[in-house]
Order: structure tokens, then C-alpha cells, then sequence
């Protein structure tokens, strides 16, 4: 008995969509592992090309490096999924870590001066989901200003000098272990992705934003209140940014206004490569994990390797344009 193929011209229309999205998503379960096996794969390259790479020092280097990148691509990730971008990511981190390290220096309490970072990165959220939501900017150029907006104020601040002189106390926020073994910024981080997780998952922010990024319209009319969850969405990742300025300072144990520049790029890069999408209405904390853990790879290979760090760029903006490629390609044949 031969199966004839499905005409789905004389089928309703809602019966249609629901036969074009079961062939779309016929292996997803393929499409969520790719980044791991991609991250696998080049573990086990690098494990096998250098003799340093499964060292515990380097091991320790890639996690606290790939922390600082993930934390803020976790708020990215939520930002993304509701339609929305955020170049100006990297400037904020630099002036919430100029702000918290000011504090220090001031000789305010460690905890006092991580809100304050917190404090000072939600606040640029602020900042941008006010241009994109009451002044109607679109989220491209309302952070691409920003960044140059938040970038100057941090210059201007610290006279484009570094902060230095903090508590000793502050270093092991960066470069501290956890029983002697979990890199303290490894904690934050795992802690910070359950929370992600969470909100994604089982609280109306999390709901709302796969709303707003699958269909805004529909959201709306549905009684989402577009303004409030955008704002939430970008302060969320602001905070995140906030505290992720904190981390990088500490690791340095400097307050350098110049930090943070060309995070942009890999931090919508882990989102894009763990399966965000730029058009909104996909991605998630997992995903974002293996795409963050593998730009992370590939530029600790490339130092082990003697590569170039401009190569690396080239490597990275590639990675991009395929993800994003790919992300069309399947779009396309869920739709046919």
C-alpha cells in the first residue's frame, strides 16, 4: 500500500499550518543538540592538538573567561527572544564595573557596591527599553547610541583612567574557588542560569517574551502589555550586565573604563549559535550556554594554537552568518 502525499490546499487552513509545522519540527531534538555536539567535538579536537588544553589551570581560565561572556548573554537571550537586540551590552558593562569599583575604592561594602553595578546596568535597561518603547527608536539604533553614550559617560567619569587601589577582598569575586575547586564566577553563573531558566519557563515574563518575539501583534491584542515587559526584559539584562561588569573588574582588579569593547559581538553570538533567533520567538538558557562555551573554545584553542587573535574575529563572524543561515533555511521549510 503506497501513501499518497498530503494536499494541503484542500485542507483548512488551521489543519495546514498544523501539517507544515509537524514536518518542520520532525527532528528538533536535532536542531537542540547541534551546539553540543559542536562544543564536544572541538573539545575533543583541542584535547588532542595541545598538550595544555585539559589542564586544570586552563580549564579553570576557560570558565572564568566564559562566565563573565554568559552572564550577560543570558539577559541577551531573553531580549532576543522577544524581538528585541542590544549592542550597547559592552559599554554598560564597562560603566556598571566603573561604578562598582568607585565604590570600592570609597570603601563602601563589597555587597553594596555589587548592587550599585546591578543598580547602574538595570538603569541603562532602562534607559534603552524608554527610547524603544515610548519614543518609538527601533532597538538596533536606540543601543547602537546608547553604546556610544554609555562608553563616554564611563570616559568621562574616570578621565579614561583606570580604577585601581580596591580591597584585596574584591579578587576573589573573579579568581576565588569554591571548595577549593568551583571558579566562584562558574557558581554565579550556573546559579544565574537556573534563575534564567525559571523565568523563561514558568513566569509570565518568560511567556510574554516568546510572545512578543513570535508575533507582537497577536501579543497585543491578547492583552500583553508590550511597554512593561519590554522595559522588564531590558532591565533584567541590564542587571546581569551590571553584575557581569563586577566579575570582569574583579579578574582584572581594575576598574578599566575601556573594558567590555567588541563583547557585543560574542555575547549575540552565543545566543545566535545555541539557536536564538535575530527575528525573535526562539532561544533558550541551554542553548546559550553551548554557544558561549564554544566562542569560548575556539578563542582559548586558537591562543594554545598560536593563532592570531584577528583570525579568531574572522572565525567568530563566520559562526555567526552561519547560524543565522541556518536559522533562515529552516524557517523556510517549515514554511513550505
Amino acid at each position: 500500500m503506497t501513501t499518497q502525499p498530503i494536499d494541503t490546499s484542500e485542507i483548512p487552513v488551521g489543519a495546514a499550518t498544523v501539517a507544515r509545522e509537524r514536518r518542520g519540527h520532525r527532528h528538533p531534538w536535532v536542531e537542540r543538540l547541534l551546539p553540543f555536539a559542536s562544543v564536544l567535538a572541538l573539545f575533543i579536537i583541542l584535547s588532542v592538538a595541545s598538550p595544555y588544553f585539559l589542564t586544570v589551570q586552563n580549564l579553570s581560565a576557560v570558565a572564568r573567561q566564559t562566565a563573565v561572556i554568559t552572564i550577560i548573554a543570558l539577559g541577551m537571550t531573553l531580549i532576543m527572544i522577544s524581538g528585541g537586540i542590544d549592542l550597547s551590552v559592552g559599554s554598560v558593562m564597562a560603566f556598571a564595573g566603573i561604578c562598582g569599583t568607585l565604590l570600592l575604592q570609597q570603601g563602601v561594602p563589597l555587597v553594596v557596591a555589587l548592587l550599585g553595578a546591578v543598580a547602574a546596568g538595570g538603569a541603562w535597561g532602562l534607559v534603552n527599553s524608554g527610547l524603544i518603547t515610548l519614543l518609538r527608536v527601533s532597538p538596533f539604533i536606540a543601543t547602537l547610541g546608547t553604546m556610544g553614550a554609555a562608553r563616554g559617560l564611563t570616559l568621562v567619569m574616570t578621565n579614561g583612567m583606570p580604577i585601581v587601589r580596591l580591597p584585596d577582598s574584591f579578587g576573589r569575586l573573579g579568581d576565588g574557588n569554591i571548595a577549593r575547586i568551583v571558579p566562584v564566577p562558574l557558581a554565579i553563573l550556573a546559579a544565574l542560569a537556573l534563575v534564567t531558566g525559571f523565568v523563561l519557563k514558568y513566569t509570565r515574563l518568560g511567556r510574554y517574551a516568546y510572545a512578543m518575539g513570535s508575533n507582537p501583534d497577536a501579543a497585543r491584542y491578547s492583552g500583553v502589555s508590550i511597554r512593561f515587559y519590554t522595559m522588564a526584559t531590558y532591565v533584567f539584562a541590564g542587571a546581569l550586565t551590571g553584575l557581569a561588569g563586577m566579575i570582569e573588574s574583579s579578574r582584572l582588579m581594575t576598574g578599566q573604563p575601556t573594558a567590555g569593547q567588541g563583547y557585543e559581538l560574542s555575547v549575540i553570538a552565543a545566543v545566535v549559535i545555541g539557536g536564538g533567533s535575530l527575528s525573535g520567538g526562539e532561544g533558550s538558557v541551554t542553548g546559550t550556554i553551548a554557544g558561549a562555551l564554544l566562542t569560548g573554545l575556539i578563542a582559548n584553542g586558537s591562543n594554545l594554537l598560536g593563532v592570531s587573535p584577528f583570525w579568531q574575529q574572522v572565525v567568530i563572524g563566520t559562526v555567526i552568518v552561519l547560524a543565522v543561515a541556518v536559522d533562515e533555511l529552516r524557517k523556510r521549510s517549515r514554511c513550505s
